[in-house]
């Protein structure tokens, strides 16, 4: 990656053009020369769009880099097929919500002589519609060195704030900031309609987050809450202290003198 900006020698492998995949290939096309796989025959179009070339997996699998934006359900699939087929000293990333699970069978699957980051941008098409400077990605250091100029690339040519973790800092911490904000997100939802008029500031705030992850896919929320190993207890945590708050108003209102038997 060293003097990636001012050429496209590096080639770039995308796995899955999903929304993120999408996202990658917009931002990163001025940097590589880049080849995506999706199994989906819907991408033609958007491929050719986007100025990416489709082919096999076994060809993108060749890259100098390779993104992996695949779903959970098939990652360990696809990461096996990678495996057999990538060059020694290719740089193996992923993009996924959840860091320890994919970053076991990264470790466990891919050879010895490649390089592996686990990684999370913070962020998606919802909230990069003004562009990524500024915004967040988690860098997990997996296998190799070349980590340090990935994350060299990432602050100073891409303007992202990078935070370097590791797989389980970044699971127990995304248990609370993902798996909470989608879980309000979808009983909220499931509310609705919520309203529009009389709204104050906070609950503007409050619906612009749950505008921000209603579209995503189904396997992001999936993802989130089962395959996060974290996921469990914060959320039986979340709903404890909602059914307990839910006793205590109860209880206060029983209390009322204003709640007398006959009124």
């Amino acid at each position: 990656m060293n003097n990636i900006s001012k050429n496209q020698n590096t080639s770039l492998g995308i796995v899955g053009l999903g929304a993120f995949g999408q996202l990658a290939a917009l931002h990163l096309a001025q940097y590589f020369e880049i080849m995506a796989y999706d199994p989906s025959p819907d991408v033609a179009k958007l491929a050719k769009q986007l100025g990416v070339h489709l082919t096999s997996l076994h060809s993108v699998s060749q890259a100098d880099v390779i993104l992996i934006a695949a779903p959970v359900s098939s990652f360990e699939q696809v990461v096996s097929e990678i495996a057999v087929a990538c060059k020694p000293g290719a740089l193996v990333i992923d993009v996924g919500s959840v860091k320890v699970v994919p970053s076991e069978i990264m470790r466990w699957l891919l050879p010895d002589n490649v390089d592996i980051v686990a990684s999370h941008p913070l962020f998606g098409p919802q909230s990069a519609t003004t562009g990524i400077k500024g915004l967040k990605i988690a860098v997990c250091p997996i296998q190799g060195k070349r980590h340090a100029r990935l994350v060299a690339f990432l602050r100073k040519i891409l303007g992202l704030t990078v935070i370097v973790t590791t797989p389980e800092d970044h699971d127990q911490e995304a248990a609370v900031v993902q798996g909470l904000t989608h879980l309000i997100a979808k009983v909220l939802l499931r509310m609705g309609p919520l309203p529009t008029r009389m709204t104050t500031k906070s609950f503007d705030l409050l619906s612009e987050a749950i505008s921000m992850v209603q579209h995503d896919a189904p396997e992001v929320f999936e993802a989130i809450e089962k395959a996060n190993p974290y996921a469990e207890t914060v959320r039986r945590r979340f709903f404890d202290l909602a059914a307990s708050l839910s006793e205590e108003l109860e209880a206060a209102l029983r209390a009322s003198p204003n709640n007398e038997s006959g009124h």
